[in-house]
């Protein structure tokens, strides 16, 4: 594997309390962080990982000066109960890294300053006001995912040379109407970015993960072409399954994150999840110093990786154009 970026997974119970290690701080308080991500699996907890990875590089101490209290729901479903356990903890700062957790923790809290770290669409699902002026108690690092969604198509149909169809890959809960608007306005932008290079579109909803294997078995690569996987949640939590039933059907697919190419995913674009944790590590920080989020503009990513799983592409007889292969931030040999 050629890494130019570590990345790091993290394990632990449902209820974890994660101190740091790290450089030395002059000692003092305490700090109580909460962290709630919108699942547990591999890639959240890695999520957890990079957090730390930003704190420790600005000089917080394990049990001298930090705490991470860290509430794993095992479901977007459980994120209402996780939400509420964490708050009754009350914890200084709360980093909540997706939309989905933001808006379980919003109605319960007011006060406790929220930070994210990849979400979405942060003006458009209600999370803030603005960009500039947040406006409440939540601020943080956006993800620019409806701006990349044509980017993906591109690089798909750029891999898969012979490709002109792909399929979107939609998998949310029915029981999540905001998540279901954002994927909605996800696939529509997609769906354009597609049609603007002549790659027709159709989707494949799944509601449930347990109907993930029948719903994907269905899909053929002659008659489907590739595989575009919204970003949600759901599809966070289980890139390896995508990835693997991709791979079982010969289709070419493409992620949003670089853990879905190294779990066997052709390939992922979009931000750099590490930095986008350690991003939100600086506004932890300065919230605990005594800025307050309403002040604290939301940060647009400028940084953005593709990875390309080259062991992928030989069983799926693809050959990569050298091109692409030279634009790629890594390569999984």
């Amino acid at each position: 594997m050629i890494d130019r970026r570590t990345f790091l997974a993290g394990s632990g119970a449902v209820l974890l309390a994660a101190p740091l290690t790290a450089e030395a701080q002059p000692a003092g308080k305490v700090h109580h962080i909460g962290f709630l991500p919108s699942g547990a699996s591999e890639a959240h907890r890695g999520q957890l990982e990079a957090l730390r990875v930003g704190l420790r590089e600005l000089g917080y101490v394990p049990d001298r000066t930090l705490l991470i209290t860290a509430v794993w729901p095992a479901t977007p479903s459980e994120l209402p109960a996780a939400a509420a356990d964490l708050v009754r903890q009350n914890p200084e700062v709360i980093v909540a890294p997706s939309t989905p957790a933001v808006l379980a923790l919003k109605p319960l809290t007011g006060t406790i300053p929220i930070v994210f770290a990849s979400a979405a669409d942060p003006v458009g699902a209600g999370i803030v006001a603005s960009f500039a002026r947040p406006g409440g108690n939540v601020t943080g690092v956006s993800q620019l995912n409806l701006e990349l969604s044509a980017k993906r198509v591109e690089l798909l149909r750029e891999a898969a040379v012979v490709s002109r169809k792909s399929v979107a890959l939609w998998l949310s809960p029915e029981d999540s109407p905001r998540g279901a608007a954002l994927l909605e306005t996800l696939f529509r932008e997609t769906e354009r970015g597609g049609a603007a290079l002549g790659v027709e579109l159709r989707l494949l909803k799944v509601t449930r993960v347990e109907d993930l294997a029948s719903a994907m078995g269905g899909l053929q690569p002659k008659r489907d072409g590739g595989l575009i996987v919204l970003p949600s949640p759901l599809a966070f939590a289980n890139a390896r399954a995508i990835a693997e039933l991709a791979l079982k059907q010969k289709l070419p697919a493409i992620a949003h994150f670089r853990a879905f190419a190294e779990l066997g995913g052709l390939m992922a674009y979009g931000v750099d999840q590490d930095n986008q944790l350690r991003r939100a590590a600086i506004y932890v920080d300065r919230i605990l110093k005594g800025a307050k989020p309403a002040d604290l503009p939301v940060e647009q990513p400028t940084k953005f990786e593709l990875v390309i799983n080259l062991k992928t592409a030989k069983a799926l007889g693809l050959t990569i154009p050298p091109e692409l292969l030279g634009r790629a931030d890594e390569v999984i040999q």
